[in-house]
């Protein structure tokens, strides 16, 4: 399965997602998740969706767009009406109609689209110095900078720490025994369902548990960019005795209060240019593959 999510940038809220099945490309499902998207919004998207279509459409909705440029176009930054060093406003001429287009949306879209084209260039110490050229549709340059659009360019790496968060860091409460809190990681990486029915269903409380624990995380008034997500879930979880137990509600309220204070407190210190590659702690055990029935499996002698 293939999921398309579309997150808020700035609390890291699950907004939508869609699913398909795993031959899909992510440009048609993205079109499912147009009518999410509201006036004055930005989307900012990798380059497999910088389609001359979209942009045009999302325009449209009053939507504004900050991607890297597609692998199969050139820019020419001494074309077009130039703002300054490695930046220019170009018209896109509307391409030919595409399969899936009707006759009738295509005559209604312009002939032409006004695009800002920014080089921008990433210097990092240790790194070679690399340039990236990006699109948006953001054409005032004194409202939004190349240095502005650069870091929301940037700032799309978060939706992947967003995903891992959900994969490997969360944890939620699955029920109470004696008053406690009982929690456990989601692990959404492996999904515990078998029929697609119920595989939607577990999606569904995914994004319901961790849009509860985004929210207390946006309360708290910390830079949210810089906030960590596990420490706010074992804050979550050492409160919520505390408060469901509380005499009173004034006594509640307090703890409530104690409790954003510590998660805005919670602050990934500042480190560029640090990396950590996946690895795994432990190697796994050299078993077989349960690929029967348990009833019918059997072990194979001599595998090794």
């Amino acid at each position: 399965m293939k999921l398309l999510g579309l997150f808020d940038l700035r609390s890291g809220a699950w907004l939508a997602t869609i699913h398909s099945h795993l031959r899909v490309h992510d440009l048609p499902l993205l079109r499912r998740l147009f009518h999410r998207l509201r006036r004055d919004d930005t989307r900012i998207v990798d380059r497999a969706f910088c389609s001359w279509f979209d942009l045009a459409r999302l325009r449209e909705k009053g939507v504004d767009l900050v991607v890297r440029l597609h692998q199969a176009r050139r820019a020419d930054f001494r074309t077009g009406s130039r703002l300054g060093r490695d930046e220019h406003i170009i018209a896109w001429p509307k391409p030919a109609r595409p399969r899936w287009m009707d006759e009738r949306t295509h005559a209604a879209l312009p002939a032409f689209l006004l695009v800002r084209e920014v080089r921008s260039r990433r210097e990092q110490p240790g790194f070679r110095t690399t340039a990236l050229i990006l699109v948006t549709t953001l054409l005032d340059a004194r409202t939004h900078s190349r240095e502005a659009s650069a870091d929301l360019s940037a700032r799309r790496w978060r939706v992947e720490l967003f995903c891992d968060d959900l994969k490997t860091t969360e944890a939620a409460a699955h029920g109470t025994s004696g008053g406690r809190l009982l929690g456990e990681p989601l692990q959404m990486d492996r999904l515990r369902t078998k029929s697609p029915a119920m595989v939607q269903c577990e999606l569904l409380l995914h994004m319901i548990a961790d849009n509860l624990l985004r929210r207390p995380i946006a309360r708290s008034g910390g830079d949210t960019a810089r906030l960590s997500f596990k420490g706010p879930v074992d804050r979550l979880q050492t409160w919520s005795w505390v408060i469901w137990s509380a005499p009173t509600a004034r006594h509640a309220d307090r703890c409530v209060k104690h409790l954003l204070e510590t998660i805005a407190a919670a602050e990934v210190p500042h480190r560029p240019g640090r990396r950590e590659p996946r690895a795994v702690k432990r190697r796994p055990k050299s078993y077989q593959l349960l690929t029967r029935p348990r009833h019918l499996f059997h072990e194979v002698p001599h595998r090794a």
